[in-house]
């Protein structure tokens, strides 16, 4: 589970960030507003902690503007703001959690795996083997049978047609492509991952301009239909 850390006070961010660590969470970790939305709009994140008072943009401005594309990553304050008022701006802006400095790490903690749990959603269990319409696709194997008859996907696309398949009937968006097939290491283009969708079109879709099974969500990412 990896979480976006954002706070100014280089010594109260080492610790929340040695003790998530030591809990096996991923952090990223920013000390300005700006940084912050650009992690948050280049990278998947499970949870985004967030401070109120910091440079260049305020934790207010990161929860609005977030939650303007993403509505189900789960966001908590952790600030020094500390009025009944602060509470509710903050809850109005989005946000999950509301925790107060100073704080109780094991409070945070505990706070941090409740929101993770409750958010995460475990992927279907879909079989090694995959039937939808005229297709079939072995997962193990690569093996495939669409259009082109019987033929090899690559791992990536093998990886990729997994994440889909798994996620049927939702939105994947390229964040979560980028960290389930791609990892951080490296950074495919968007037009590297259309060019992937534009295959899956080719090998099995009746007419690949008019596609029933792998459908392009505008601004988000993609989804799998198989109904």
């Amino acid at each position: 589970m990896r979480i976006l850390l954002v706070e100014d006070e280089e010594n109260i961010q080492d610790v929340i960030k040695l003790n998530l660590e030591m809990e096996e969470y991923e952090v990223v970790a920013a000390d300005n507003g700006k940084d912050a939305l650009k992690y948050a709009k280049e990278q998947h994140f499970d949870l985004l902690i967030l401070d109120v008072m910091l440079p260049e943009v305020d934790g207010f401005q990161i929860c609005e503007q977030v939650r303007l594309t993403n509505r189900e990553v789960p966001i908590m304050f952790l600030t020094a703001k500390d009025t009944a008022q602060d509470r509710i701006s903050g809850l109005k802006k989005g946000a999950d959690d509301y925790l107060t400095k100073p704080f109780n790490l094991e409070e945070l903690l505990l706070r941090v795996n409740n929101l993770i749990k409750r958010t995460s959603k475990s992927p279907e269990n879909t079989p090694e083997e995959y039937e939808f319409g005229n297709n079939w696709v072995n997962f193990a194997t690569y093996e495939a049978k669409g259009n082109p008859g019987h033929f090899t996907l690559t791992k990536k696309e093998a990886m990729l047609l997994k994440l889909l398949v798994d996620r049927r009937g939702e939105v994947v968006s390229r964040q979560q492509i980028l960290q389930s097939v791609w990892g951080y290491d490296v950074y495919p283009s968007t037009r590297t991952i259309d060019n992937f969708i534009l295959s899956f079109r080719k090998y099995f879709e009746a007419d690949p301009k008019n596609p029933e099974y792998f459908l392009s969500v505008r601004g988000v990412g993609y989804k799998f239909i198989d109904e």
